[in-house]
């Protein structure tokens, strides 16, 4: 997160009082206001010029703590921040409310010292934050002002001193069915002009009833379940800026398997989004476990000397420490020649456990690669359907033994798989075939992790088998049910993503996106295998006719993002497909998700008719996609080969929609490059939460719901208005919060091409 763009504090001294905001009016959890210390009434003085002495500051951390009882919320937020500029800064803190109305009890410190807060309603709210903005003509506070606030009274900040504000209220947290929902206010601070060197959220929630799925669609959380009522949620960013709100959402429920759906739609008589969250239950810690069958396959040629066998090795022992009494194992290591630890399958105990430590010691690096007879002595060995059978497959290389050809090996595995195990594929370095991997884990029930020259093959081999080793349902199969459709209108819900489930292990949670054609009342059905007996779970859900706003429409990026993955899946395993290819570039340019393949898009020399065109996934956009997808075919290893692999499941696997971006300091979306296998920042395109785009064209930014527009011939139809007149806050106060979000964006000196109700705008 980055702390605040710095503007000079100037004295007006036609104003009674002059309300002045710095660093762009915006940060986390509220806006520091610098008032102008001169006394009234003003004498008139005609001084010479003199440069104005700059009122700046930096956030130097973030931290909010939440505890929430079901319902209820109580937040304490507490901020530091640093008078860098060179005089007194007398300021007021205002908050732009998460929802409106639900706020209350609210305490605010400085340094200890108790402040009045005054709560304002929307109405008030808005007038001033619209004071704020024509004074600063900055638009951080924009998007917040459809929702109340509160302010303080003016405290002074030395130059050169720190201070602390605290902030402690009670929030009633809405809810919708089982799910509650949990909003604090973050997206301000993309406007600071550095970055904010700590933040940290540590929620606690408590609830009457189990909790089951806790979800954020905003960030990358970490989640532990002490208990089956009690969730911790932490969260810790250092050196960054807060691009998006932070979001969390929870559900309740009884039942050993908890699931909610989130729907959204935002017309009629177009598909609509859904999003299902399932968690399964919560054990204690001294719970029994289901038992495994884990075989692990290590790659042992000669490309793996040195520090790669190491590494391997120290994955291997990770593993066999952490399996459990009652698990069967074996170890397959391999080169031209293939070795297994033990002729058949071991049970695990402290003996077998020490034997193998052992076996793992005596291994060392030569030879070819021999990969489809590793994975035949593998397969081979699996013979119960009763239990979650698992092979973790390590190479570093090429197959250059036994048979090579990419197809007939996954053919051949596909064959000696009888009783279904998952095959997790581990491609060490960028001498690996990546799309044989991908092709191994598709066809296999698994997946592939791609390890980079210079990341710890242990460290992504105990990250991965700690979070499966502890299966709690296999076989896993999610239906949508609906009583009243008629059998010839088909599904109902469709491309949903993941495909296949398979299995769901304690503490993961399951999230599942989809499309849907008619609203209405639903069930959800979960059936799988839990100790070996099939079970059933029934939810109902509903999916709605029309979205009243944009709080969800995270689930339409989410699922575009997941679908977007699937399609470059589809392209790389089957070849390219004119339709796949039209979707693409229309799905990455209407919500600004780049890829490898469609990163031209971020190209501000570019021209407009080009994005008309990415649109609709034609012209010179649809050429240049699939220039760009013709390597997929050419890069089947080497650092293009892993990159692109590692991009597509990135997008396939994704748990949140990619983070807002954009305004100020943050800069644009990322995508991964090719040649270099690096995230790369693109300055050409920026990006709202709520999944809407915009992109730069020379000095206009082109809102995607305008990117339709040809900007001569339509001219005369187009309105033109200035920023911050009566007529522009006009129009902000009849925007939803997303299309003031859209506004929030445009910088000074730029110029905002934006749809708003049917209505083309030029706004400068």
């Amino acid at each position: 997160m980055k702390s605040f763009r710095r503007n000079t504090l100037r004295t007006l001294f036609a104003a009674p009082l002059a309300v002045l905001v710095t660093a762009a009016a915006a940060f986390g959890q509220g806006v520091i206001i610098p008032i102008d210390p001169i006394p009234l009434p003003r004498p008139i003085i005609r001084p010479r010029p003199q440069p104005v002495p700059q009122a700046t500051y930096k956030i130097k951390e973030l931290a909010v703590n939440a505890r929430i009882e079901d319902q209820v919320a109580r937040v304490q937020v507490s901020q530091s921040f640093v008078n860098t500029g060179s005089r007194q800064m007398e300021v007021v803190f205002v908050f732009p409310l998460p929802y409106d109305g639900a706020v209350d009890k609210l305490t605010f410190m400085v340094d200890g010292k108790e402040y009045e807060a005054e709560l304002l309603d929307a109405k008030k709210a808005r007038e001033i934050y619209e004071g704020f903005l024509r004074r600063n003509k900055d638009p951080a506070l924009l998007e917040w002002m459809g929702t109340g606030m509160f302010k303080t009274s003016v405290f002074p900040v030395p130059a050169g001193a720190e201070r602390t504000v605290t902030l402690r209220y009670s929030q009633l947290l809405p809810k919708q069915g089982k799910l509650t929902d949990f909003l604090f206010p973050l997206a301000n601070a993309r406007y600071t002009a550095e970055k904010v060197q700590k933040v940290v959220f540590d929620l606690t929630i408590n609830c009457s009833e189990n909790i089951k799925s806790v979800y954020s669609p905003t960030h990358a959380i970490n989640v532990k379940r002490p208990s089956k009522t009690l969730a911790k949620v932490t969260f810790e960013e250092k050196n960054s800026v807060p691009t998006s709100d932070f979001r969390v959402f929870f559900d309740v429920n009884q039942k050993d398997l908890g699931a909610s759906v989130i729907s959204y739609k935002p017309e009629k008589g177009e598909d609509g989004f859904l999003l299902m969250l399932a968690s399964p239950p919560v054990k204690a810690p001294d719970a029994e476990r289901p038992k495994k069958t884990v075989i692990l396959v290590l790659d042992r040629s000669g490309s793996m000397s040195g520090k790669k066998i190491e590494q391997a090795k120290g994955a291997l022992k990770h593993v066999l420490d952490n399996l459990r009494e009652g698990d069967m194992f074996n170890i397959v290591a391999y080169d031209s020649e293939i070795e297994s630890f033990k002729p058949e399958l071991e049970k695990y105990n402290d003996k077998t456990r020490k034997e193998a430590l052992g076996f793992v010691e005596g291994i060392y690096a030569g030879g070819a690669t021999n990969i489809d007879g590793a994975l035949k002595v593998a397969l081979g060995m699996l013979k119960d359907k009763t239990r979650p059978n698992y092979v973790l497959f390590l190479t570093d290389g090429l197959p250059t033994a036994g048979e090579t050809k990419e197809l007939q090996i996954v053919e051949n595995a596909r064959d000696r798989n009888e009783i279904g195990a998952r095959v997790i594929s581990f491609g060490v370095g960028y001498d690996v075939n990546a799309r044989l991997l991908d092709r191994l884990s598709r066809e296999l029930k698994g997946k592939s992790v791609f390890v980079r020259p210079n990341e710890d093959i242990e460290e992504h081999v105990a990250t991965l088998y700690n979070s499966i080793s502890s299966p709690v349902m296999t076989d896993v199969e999610v239906a949508f049910e609906f009583d009243d459709r008629a059998a010839e209108k088909g599904k109902n819900v469709n491309r949903v993503y993941p495909k296949e489930v398979h299995d769901l292990f304690e503490g993961e949670q399951l999230v599942i996106v989809g499309r849907y054609q008619d609203a209405g009342n639903a069930k959800v059905k979960i059936t799988g295998k839990i100790g070996g007996e099939r079970k059933k779970f029934d939810f109902p859900c509903e999916l709605v006719e029309k979205s009243g706003d944009s709080s969800h429409a995270f689930v339409e990026k989410l699922w575009a993002t997941r679908r977007i993955g699937e399609i470059i899946d589809q392209i790389d395993l089957n070849g390219k497909n004119d339709e796949l290819m039209k979707e693409l570039v229309s799905l990455s340019t209407k919500h600004g998700i780049l890829t490898p393949y469609t990163s031209f898009l971020a190209d501000d020399t570019g021209d407009v008719k080009e994005l008309a065109d990415a649109r609709r996934g034609r012209g010179i956009a649809f050429d240049r996609a699939g220039e760009a997808l013709d390597r997929l075919d050419a890069d089947v290893s080497g650092i293009a080969g892993n990159a692109q692999r590692a991009a597509k499941n990135a997008l396939r696997e994704a748990a949140q929609a990619p983070a807002a971006s954009g305004g100020g300091y943050g800069g644009g979306p990322t995508y991964r490059d090719i040649d270099s296998n690096e995230e790369k920042a693109a300055e050409g395109v920026r990006q709202l939460a709520e999944g809407e785009a915009l992109y730069k064209r020379g000095k206009q930014w082109i809102a995607q719901n305008a990117t339709d527009v040809d900007l001569e011939k339509d001219a005369d139809k187009i309105e033109t208005v200035e920023r911050f007149t009566e007529e522009y806050f006009q129009l902000a106060r009849d925007n939803t919060r997303t299309e003031n979000a859209i506004l929030a964006q445009q910088q000074p000196g730029e110029e905002l091409i934006v749809r708003l109700r049917g209505q083309v705008y030029r706004i400068r």
